[in-house]
C-alpha cells in the first residue's frame, strides 16, 4: 500500500509543480499594452488627450523618439490648451474603437503681449505640473487621471517628435505559482519517504530464504583410547556406521552458505534503492530552488495591512469650485526656482534677472537696494527672499488670470530665522509667477486655519461686506493709525504686534524730529511725515472662518524743506541719501519714501476678533530732492 501512496504523491507532485511553472510561463500573458500615437507631419507642439492617456487603467509610461533635445510635460488640459490658444498644434485625441485620432488645431486667438505664435520654448514654465527633457528618446512614467494632458515639442521652433508611443502596465502577478510549487516539492518529498518505507516494509516482510541448522547440544570432554596397533590397514567404515556405534553425539556441521542466487538479489535491491534516491533527491532539489527562486509577485502579498482611520479636520468643497491654481509639488517647486534666481541675482546685482520673479513694492525696493550696494561697499547681509521649505500653501482655486497663491515659507536648517511670508501672482499662461508682497512674520504672530492646498481657496473681492473690514480699505485704515495715533478712527481694530510696528513708527519719526531740534536747525527747516496706500491693489485669499489673508503695501513718506530763503538742507553722513541724490545740500529739501509691506488677517463681518498682523518688511524706495 506504501507503494501505491507514493506513486499517488509523485503523480500530483508533478501536476502541482507544472502548473505553478505554467503559470509563469506558457499561461502568464503580456506584461503591458502600447499604442503608437506617431504624428506624421507634427506641428511645434503635440498634444496628447487626457482621455488617450486614460484609455487604459493603471500606470502610464511615454515613450517619444526623435533626433536632438526632447520636452515632455503635463498639466491640467485647460492649461495646457490656454498656453497654446494662440498659436498651432497638433491635437492626439481617442477616436472610434478606442483609435487614436490626430487633429491639426489652429490658433484660436491673436496672440498677446505674452505669447508668441511660434517659437515659444514651453520649458521652464511655472503652468506644468512637472516636465522632463533628454536627448534623442524620452521615457518617463505617469499617473495621470482625468482631466490632464500631456506637452511633447522641443524648443517651440521645430517640429515635435514624431515617434510617440504609451503603454500601459498590465497585472502579471501569479500568486498561486509559488505555493503551488512549494506544495508540489512537499508532496514529492512525502512520496520518496513513502516509497524509501516501502522498500524497507518489503524486504523485512519476506524473511530469510532458508532455514538455519538446529542449535547444537553443550558439548562434554570425549575420552578417547589409543587405537591398537594393526599389522595391514584395512578400509574405513562409512561415516554413518561410525556414527551409530559412537555413544557421542557428532560434530555438528557447517551451515549452508548462502546461495549466488540471493546475494545478487539482495545487491540488485539495494542498487535500486540508491538510484530511486538519486533521481529523487535532485528532483526534490530542483523543485526547491524553483520555489524559492519565484519573484514576490508569484506569491499572496500579505504585508499590506488596513490602515487605521485618524481623524482630520471636515473640509467641505464649495459646489462649483475650480480646482486650485498648483499642486503642493508644484507650489514648491515654483517657490525654489524663486528662491535661486533672487539668490543669483542678488549676488551679480542683476536687477533684470530680479525682474523676471519680483513685481510691485518688492521688485522696487530691491532696484533700490542693488543701487545702493553698488555704490556703498559695506553695505552687505542677506536680503528677503523665500526660505527653503514651503511650509503652508494656499493657491486660489481659478481656471482664469491673474492667479494668486499664499505661502509662508521655513528654513529646514536654522529655527532662528523668522519665516517669510509672500504672495505671487501669474498674470497670464505664458507668464511666470512673480512675488508682489513678502514680509517676515514675527514670532508672536500666528496664521490663521486655511483651506489644504489640494482644495485651495477663493479670492476676496476689494469691496467684500463679508470681512470686518473691506480689504480695499485696509492699507488705509493702518495708515491713519500710524499717522494719527489713538485719535484715528480705527484704533482699537488692531491687535498687539500690529499697535506695536505703527508705534515704532511714530518713535522713529520722533527721533527724526528731536534730532532736528538738538541740533537747532527746527527754527530753519521743518520735517513732515505721511503714509499713504500705494496704487497696488490688495490681494485677498479666504480662510476657514470666513475671514481672510490680506496682503496690502503703503508708502511712508518723509519730507524736510527749509523755512527760510536762505537756508539749505545738508545731507550730512547720511549715506543712503547721498548715493541715491548724488548731492550733498538742496536749498528746496529732500523727500525720502520707505515702502512697507503688510500682511493681515481679518475676521468675518460681525466677529469680536481683532484685525491680526501677520507679517511686515520695510524697504527703502528713494530718496530724491526736491524740484
Amino acid at each position: 500500500m506504501r507503494f501505491v501512496w507514493a506513486v499517488v504523491a509523485f503523480v500530483l507532485a508533478t501536476v502541482l509543480i507544472g502548473a505553478g511553472i505554467a503559470q509563469r510561463t506558457v499561461f502568464m500573458g503580456p506584461s503591458e499594452e502600447r499604442m503608437e500615437l506617431s504624428v506624421d507631419d507634427p506641428q511645434p507642439y503635440v498634444v496628447v488627450d487626457a482621455e488617450v492617456l486614460n484609455a487604459l487603467p493603471g500606470l502610464q509610461t511615454l515613450l517619444v523618439r526623435g533626433e536632438g533635445e526632447i520636452f515632455v510635460a503635463y498639466g491640467r488640459s485647460a492649461d495646457v490648451k490656454a498656453w497654446l490658444s494662440d498659436t498651432a498644434y497638433t491635437d492626439v485625441t481617442l477616436g472610434k474603437n478606442d483609435k487614436p485620432k490626430r487633429t491639426t488645431v489652429s490658433a484660436q486667438q491673436p496672440p498677446t503681449a505674452g505669447g508668441e505664435t511660434s517659437g515659444r520654448n514651453p520649458a521652464g514654465s511655472d503652468l506644468w505640473l512637472d516636465s522632463f527633457t533628454d536627448e534623442d528618446t524620452l521615457v518617463t512614467k505617469m499617473q495621470l487621471t482625468p482631466g490632464h494632458s500631456v506637452l511633447i515639442a522641443r524648443d517651440g521652433a521645430a517640429p515635435a517628435p514624431s515617434e510617440i508611443f504609451v503603454s500601459w502596465a498590465l497585472d502579471t502577478r501569479t500568486p498561486l505559482a509559488g505555493p503551488l510549487m512549494a506544495a508540489g516539492a512537499l508532496l514529492l518529498l512525502t512520496g520518496v519517504v513513502l516509497y524509501i518505507l516501502a522498500i524497507r516494509h518489503q524486504r523485512r516482510g519476506r524473511g530469510p530464504l532458508r532455514k538455519g541448522p538446529a542449535p547444537l547440544p553443550e558439548t562434554e570432554p570425549i575420552a578417547i583410547a589409543p587405537a591398537p596397533v594393526r599389522e595391514a590397514v584395512e578400509p574405513s567404515p562409512p561415516r554413518e556406521a561410525i556414527e551409530s556405534d559412537s555413544d557421542e553425539p557428532a560434530p555438528a556441521a557447517d551451515p549452508a552458505p548462502p546461495r549466488p542466487r540471493d546475494a545478487e538479489n539482495g545487491r540488485t535491491e539495494r542498487t535500486a534503492v540508491r538510484r530511486r534516491l538519486a533521481l529523487g533527491v535532485p528532483a526534490l532539489a530542483l523543485t526547491a530552488i524553483l520555489a524559492t527562486g519565484c519573484s514576490a509577485e508569484s506569491w499572496p502579498d500579505f504585508s499590506a495591512e488596513t490602515p487605521t482611520p485618524t481623524p482630520t479636520p471636515t473640509v467641505v468643497t464649495p459646489e462649483g469650485q475650480k480646482p486650485p491654481v498648483v499642486t503642493e509639488k508644484q507650489g514648491q517647486r515654483i517657490v525654489t526656482q524663486v528662491r535661486e534666481t533672487l539668490a543669483k541675482a542678488d549676488a551679480d546685482l542683476d536687477i533684470d534677472l530680479a525682474q523676471t520673479r519680483l513685481a510691485g513694492l518688492a521688485l522696487d525696493g530691491r532696484k533700490t537696494e542693488y543701487t545702493l550696494r553698488d555704490k556703498i561697499a559695506d553695505r552687505t547681509g542677506a536680503l528677503t527672499a523665500p526660505q527653503d521649505r514651503v511650509k503652508i500653501l494656499l493657491p486660489e482655486a481659478t481656471d482664469s488670470w491673474p492667479r494668486t497663491v499664499l505661502a509662508l515659507t521655513v528654513s529646514e536648517k536654522d529655527d532662528t530665522v523668522p519665516p517669510v511670508l509672500l504672495m505671487m501672482t501669474q498674470a497670464d499662461p505664458w507668464s511666470n509667477y512673480r512675488i508682489t508682497q513678502m514680509a517676515d512674520m514675527p514670532a508672536s504672530a500666528e496664521f490663521p486655519d486655511v483651506a489644504p492646498a489640494w482644495l485651495g481657496t477663493t479670492r476676496v473681492p476689494e469691496e467684500s461686506p463679508f470681512l470686518a473690514l473691506a480689504p480695499a480699505q485696509l492699507a488705509e485704515a493702518f495708515s491713519s493709525y500710524v499717522d494719527e495715533a489713538d485719535k484715528s478712527e480705527f484704533a482699537g481694530r488692531f491687535n498687539e504686534t500690529a499697535e506695536k510696528l505703527a508705534a515704532s513708527i511714530r518713535e522713529s519719526r520722533n527721533a527724526i524730529v528731536t534730532g532736528l531740534a538738538e541740533k537747532k536747525a527746527d527754527k530753519t527747516s521743518k520735517v513732515t511725515f505721511d503714509m499713504a496706500p500705494t496704487d497696488a491693489a490688495p490681494l485677498s485669499l479666504a480662510t476657514l472662518g470666513s475671514g481672510a489673508v490680506v496682503a496690502v503695501s503703503v508708502t511712508d513718506t518723509e519730507t524736510i524743506k527749509p523755512t527760510t530763503g536762505d537756508a539749505v538742507i545738508r545731507i550730512g553722513d547720511n549715506a543712503e541719501a547721498s548715493a541715491l541724490t548724488g548731492v550733498k545740500e538742496s536749498g528746496k529739501g529732500f523727500t525720502t519714501t520707505y515702502g512697507i509691506q503688510l500682511f493681515f488677517s481679518i475676521p468675518a463681518q460681525g466677529s469680536d476678533d481683532q484685525i491680526r498682523l501677520l507679517a511686515y518688511h520695510q524697504d527703502l524706495l528713494s530718496v530724491k530732492v526736491i524740484p
